[in-house]
């Protein structure tokens, strides 16, 4: 009984680490769209994807030095593995809110909060049984 809980306080804990550099991508992606679309004025979508690879390369760097821990040697093909589960991710993501406030017509800003809880879920567990294993 006492390894089990050790497991699920490990687990729990690279958890919270997960979603605190989940937040900090959120920031850097917020920021680097921004920057790019209104005061760069760069399309709206050029701008998206430049955040959304800034904020999956920062949290890429951060889960693996604090998150996981890794020390694999392979850093190309871990970071390759990260994207790969990331651009999944963000497909979840996408559907999630499409079905939510389009076919269900909810709130965007509520749909997009449930869309993030998921995705944070698959994008945790698959980072943990995959990219960092």
């Amino acid at each position: 009984m006492g390894n089990l809980f050790m497991i699920d306080k490990l687990l729990i804990s690279k958890f919270i680490k997960f979603g605190v550099v989940g937040c900090s991508g959120m920031l850097i992606d917020f920021g680097a769209t921004y920057i790019c679309k209104e005061k760069l004025k760069l399309n709206k979508y050029l701008s998206n994807c430049i955040g959304f690879i800034l904020a999956a390369t920062s949290n890429y760097i951060l889960n693996r030095i604090w998150t996981f821990e890794s020390h694999k040697e392979e850093i190309g093909v871990q970071y390759f593995q990260f994207m790969i589960v990331s651009i999944i991710g963000l497909g979840i993501n996408s559907l999630i809110l499409y079905l939510l406030t389009d076919k269900l017509k909810l709130n965007f800003y509520f749909s997009k909060l449930i869309a993030i809880a998921i995705t944070t879920i698959w994008n945790f567990f698959a980072n943990l049984l995959f990219t960092f294993a």
